[in-house]
């Protein structure tokens, strides 16, 4: 079968829009994988007023197959976590900041998220 350009470009849009649809349909309860996701937070440091930012992080579960070992002899695992491949560094200037505070508040943008193993440069990894 030989498509028309115009003819190829309306089936790219449709399948494309299709995949869009199945995206927006999917709840996050159901999404597997890592990936960018709008988060608000209240930027707070002592001294300053808090402020509400809305941001872009990673977000979702990352597959693996370590098993945790509660028991000893509590073997040290390194589970792949939803986390920064590519970031930007973003500045907030706070409220209501004492004389002698710093009002400059930073905080990380996601630009692209993949499974990795956490790093607490930039991510809180908590142990359980």
């Amino acid at each position: 079968m030989h498509l028309q350009p115009l003819s190829l470009l309306l089936l790219l849009l449709v399948a494309g829009a299709a995949e869009v649809c199945l995206g927006l349909t999917t709840t996050l309860h159901d999404f597997r994988g890592c990936a960018v996701r709008e988060f608000s937070f209240v930027a707070q440091k002592p001294g300053c007023k808090g402020l509400r930012i809305s941001t872009e992080a990673c977000w979702g579960r990352c597959h693996t197959w370590e098993k945790p070992v509660p028991d000893p002899p509590y073997i040290h695992r390194h589970h792949r976590v939803c986390t920064y491949s590519r970031i930007r560094h973003m500045t907030a200037r706070l409220p209501g900041c004492l004389p002698n505070v710093s009002p400059l508040y930073h905080y990380p943008m996601a630009l692209h998220c993949h499974c990795a193993g956490c790093s607490t440069q930039d991510t809180e990894c908590e142990t359980f």
